[in-house]
């Protein structure tokens, strides 16, 4: 039996009354009728159900029936539903590309060409100098060769795209003789067997994990070989006793059989991170003059721009893929093309990529600058953390990520936290990606890791003013 103070379903007002409240006007002018009317049925029908079951008295139906208490409720729900937007959050996680992340983060030269593709027109498919139709890619292309020594280039909107599209059009129904220990798997379960497969490609393994020879190339080329592959291992190494057939001895091979050599070399970096300090990494423009007839790679990993995958290389075998109808279905957007070619613009003074590359700027900070960082932020940080947490200054080792050099490391700092109570770390991790600039670092031996390599020193002060608001 009810209490007899508890509410009836009949004190609930219509949905008309509660629009016409003075206190949802601004709410309306600023999200519109429709939106509101929606969020206030919503809320309507909660207090329904809690009504229907007893479990409000007249007293709190009234207390929520109020126009600022339910004014404040409508923010509160239309702040919730903004969150599910893509969010900028603080990467110290460690992993300079990461691909939950969205790996590389675009200069600002890149960020005003996308910012003029998406508010004007363009001349996307427009040729300006002799008034016709143009081709989409003519500018991307002409960037790609003249860095790369390529005969010729087309872009699409990744590099599985890319290396899908090749063997579709060169492959399909016919053979492809790749190395087994070259038989990668990248981030969400996506294999290189599967893709092939996909392609309508033959895979043909040749040699063993550890270990293949020119000869076992040369004995599994046939009538039905359409090409040799060779697929960078950037994601994993094999060390100890090995044997890997170089680039030139490969090419040389398919000369020889008169097949094609198609290079996947993933992060395509198209400059030597050793002039930078940084674990050597095979370039494009190397693997190219080692024989490779085409070479595929990304766009937003070593790169340093968005999201692409380009093949440069020989004309005949470009002219082709982009004759393949799965071409158009790959393309990339105007934004990303814009992305891209003002990346690509960069390489052409490549002195000052350092300054002027983002990817570049973090693998190439110094580790005694961000142990200076970690100092600096020691006591602001350890003053937010309730007693329950310990804090100090590590010596910390980054990587970069996304399938680009394994086992290097690169010398930085961060902060390590250590809870006192159980279940500590999983409360304190919870609250940071739940702030409003989420903050992501690593947990490992049993404490909080935050690397701070990509923490900006221009970001500095918004990182504190998010961490300050863990203060008990």
């Amino acid at each position: 039996m009810a209490r007899a103070d508890t509410a009836a379903t009949s004190a609930l007002p219509s949905l008309d009354r509660l629009l016409h409240l003075p206190q949802l006007a601004t709410l309306i002018a600023a999200h519109g009728r429709s939106r509101v009317t929606q969020l206030l049925r919503t809320q309507l029908q909660a207090l329904r159900e809690r009504v229907a079951d007893g479990k409000l008295s007249t007293q709190q139906l009234e207390r929520a029936l109020d126009g600022t208490a339910l004014s404040s409720a409508l923010d509160d729900a239309i702040a919730i539903d903004a969150r599910r937007d893509l969010r900028p959050l603080f990467n110290l996680t460690g992993t300079i590309l990461h691909t939950n992340l969205g790996r590389a983060l675009l200069p600002a030269a890149a960020v005003h060409a996308v910012t003029q593709a998406m508010t004007s027109p363009v001349d996307l498919e427009f040729d300006l100098a002799h008034g016709r139709r143009g081709e989409r890619d003519a500018r991307v292309r002409a960037l790609v060769c003249e860095l790369t020594g390529a005969e010729a280039a087309t872009v699409v909107n990744n590099n599985a795209a890319a290396v899908l599209l090749l063997l579709n059009t060169l492959a399909n129904r016919r053979e492809v003789v790749v190395s087994r220990g070259e038989l990668v798997e990248i981030g969400g379960a996506f294999r290189i067997p599967d893709v092939m497969r996909s392609a309508g490609a033959k895979l043909v393994e040749v040699g063993t994990t550890n270990r293949t020879h020119p000869s076992d190339y040369a004995d599994a080329i046939g009538a039905r070989t359409a090409l040799l592959m060779e697929v960078h291992a950037s994601n994993y190494a094999i060390t100890g006793f090995t044997a890997k057939v170089a680039t030139t001895q490969l090419a040389e091979i398919a000369r020889a059989h008169g097949v094609p050599l198609a290079v996947d070399l993933g992060s395509g970096s198209l400059c030597d991170l050793a002039t930078f300090g940084l674990p050597h990494e095979p370039t494009v423009q190397d693997t190219l003059a080692a024989g490779a007839d085409l070479v595929a790679f990304s766009g937003d990993k070593l790169l340093g721009g968005p999201q692409a995958g380009i093949i440069a290389g020989r004309a005949d075998l470009i002219a082709r893929i982009n004759r393949n109808p799965l071409k158009r279905a790959l393309r990339m957007d105007k934004m990303g093309l814009a992305a891209l070619e003002a990346v690509l613009a960069l390489y052409r003074e490549p002195e000052l990529l350092a300054q002027r590359l983002p990817t570049l700027q973090a693998l190439t900070r110094s580790g005694d600058d961000i142990h200076a960082q970690a100092q600096r932020l020691l006591e602001p940080l350890r003053h937010a953390l309730s007693a329950e947490y310990t804090i100090e200054v590590a010596t910390l080792d980054s990587q970069i990520g996304s399938g680009a050099q394994p086992q290097a490391r690169l010398a930085s700092a961060g902060l390590r936290v250590i809870a006192t109570k159980r279940g500590g770390l999983d409360r304190l991790g919870k609250r940071l990606r739940a702030l409003p600039r989420p903050v992501l670092g690593r947990v490992a031996d049993d404490a909080l890791w935050l690397d701070l390599r990509c923490l900006d020193v221009e970001d500095e002060a918004a990182f504190l003013v998010q961490w300050s608001t863990l203060a008990p």
